[in-house]
């Protein structure tokens, strides 16, 4: 088995030329393009997908590779996933190779054989350069071709940085080399998961509103602080490329994962100092301007500026940037109970907004909507250790409020004020149960 590290980023077409250029002036090996062929399996219930397992062949040369990749982490386009490669001598599966480690129940299912079939398929040439940087050696890839599904299509323009040996570290340092020009977007979307959503029939990409963040039973503050900076970046992301799609609305919702990026950090901030995502906030607020500014999706999307900022907090959550500025208070409240630090802050978030909503506003209810919002996504980054029908209906009150302001539905505003007020809180510790 090996575990898989790479980076991606979507190329933008006009600027591949540009891209090469730069990656030749870099110490290393060249190695002239190569077609790609690969097919993807899945079984008619998707149980490969349901597992997070993909399964694929692929052909090069007239030498042939079985390969599974397993359930990883996807961090900001840094995809780190264990995967079993096996060389075969044609392109048939011989899924009783692969290791039984691989399968969820510790042995090949009796019946999967039989149910695989091909999905859909990537046709691309594949240019590399094997570079040193660090102590790390790093493949670079450069594709370009297209993912197939039946009648659909799509096209492959991207760029991936493999590390083949060495420290993930350099992956991001040569990355931000790389993104110092323009023609470069970070993307989670992989060659797979775009046939996947092709094969399934291309439905347009839905707007995707923050839910409530569920974290791991037991977790710390550190790590509900990165489930929250994760879930935001995933949603920079998405939206990223739903404006690229030009989706409408798409790019006030990037501006909305950015908000909730800045807002976690905020969240945290009573452990972690300011110092720590000083770089982080300053991109972040360079590239808010950019965004308000009338700017076109493919200028700030494939410019260097959106590009830092993204880079930025990839390698902040990567490395956990936060953890050089932490004293030995800190470290201790960090490894705290994340259940019981949500339940402190909760308390204290209903109180505000208790205080803030007491009495009818008139018209002085839109001067409160910065609060208000800055506090819902509080909720939903606190409230996932209470999964259920009461959580949800709490914090969609004051959504409903923040909605009805938005709008100016005054009969509104006062029925939905009312019932969040009114509300019993549904975490413990909170004075009331």
């Amino acid at each position: 088995m090996a575990q898989e590290i790479e980076l991606k980023f979507i190329v933008e077409k006009e600027s591949v030329d540009a891209l090469r250029q730069l990656i030749n002036t870099f110490s290393g090996e060249h190695h002239e393009p190569e077609q790609l062929l690969n097919i993807y399996y899945e079984t008619p219930d998707n149980w490969l997908r349901r597992h997070d397992m993909g399964l694929r062949i692929r052909g090069a040369s007239g030498r042939y590779e079985m390969t599974m990749k397993i359930a990883g982490r996807v961090i900001g386009g840094l995809h780190q996933r264990p995967e079993y490669n096996i060389d075969i001598s044609k392109p048939e599966l011989e899924l009783e190779r692969f290791p039984v480690e691989v399968w969820p129940e510790g042995e090949l299912p009796a019946t999967l054989a039989e149910q695989v079939q091909p999905l859909f398929s990537t046709d691309f040439w594949r240019e590399k350069w094997l570079v040193t940087e660090g102590k790390s050696r790093i493949e670079i890839a450069l594709d370009q071709g297209e993912v197939k599904a039946g009648e659909g299509r799509e096209p492959i323009c991207e760029l991936e940085l493999e590390l083949l040996e060495g420290d993930v570290n350099d992956v991001l340092k040569l990355a931000r080399r790389l993104v110092s020009q323009p023609g470069l977007r970070q993307g989670s979307l992989s060659k797979a998961a775009r046939g996947y959503h092709l094969a399934a029939g291309n439905a347009p990409r839905a707007l995707r509103e923050t839910t409530i963040l569920h974290v791991a039973p037991k977790a710390s503050v550190e790590q509900g602080m990165e489930a929250a900076l994760e879930l935001a970046l995933s949603q920079w992301l998405y939206h990223e490329e739903l404006w690229a799609r030009n989706v409408k609305n798409a790019k006030t919702h990037v501006l909305v994962a950015m908000g909730l990026v800045r807002h976690a950090l905020m969240l945290f901030g009573g452990i972690v100092p300011r110092k720590a995502s000083a770089h982080l906030r300053d991109l972040l607020t360079q590239t808010e301007a950019l965004l308000l500014s009338d700017v076109s999706a493919d200028t700030a999307l494939y410019g260097a500026q959106t590009a830092a900022a993204k880079l930025a907090l990839t390698e902040f959550l990567v490395t956990r940037g936060w953890r050089a500025f932490l004293d030995a208070k800190a470290q201790a409240k960090i490894s705290e109970s994340f259940k019981r630090f949500a339940d402190i802050h909760l308390s204290r978030h209903a109180a505000e907004l208790k205080t803030t909503f007491a009495h009818p506003l008139g018209d002085q209810y839109g001067d409160q909507l910065p609060r208000l919002a800055r506090n819902i996504d509080s909720m939903l980054l606190l409230s996932g250790a209470y999964d259920g029908a009461r959580t949800q209906a709490w914090i969609e009150n004051w959504q409903g409020l923040k909605h009805a302001i938005e709008t100016r539905q005054h009969i509104e505003i006062e029925h939905f004020r009312n019932e969040a007020i009114s509300q019993e809180p549904f975490w413990l510790h909170s004075g009331k149960r």
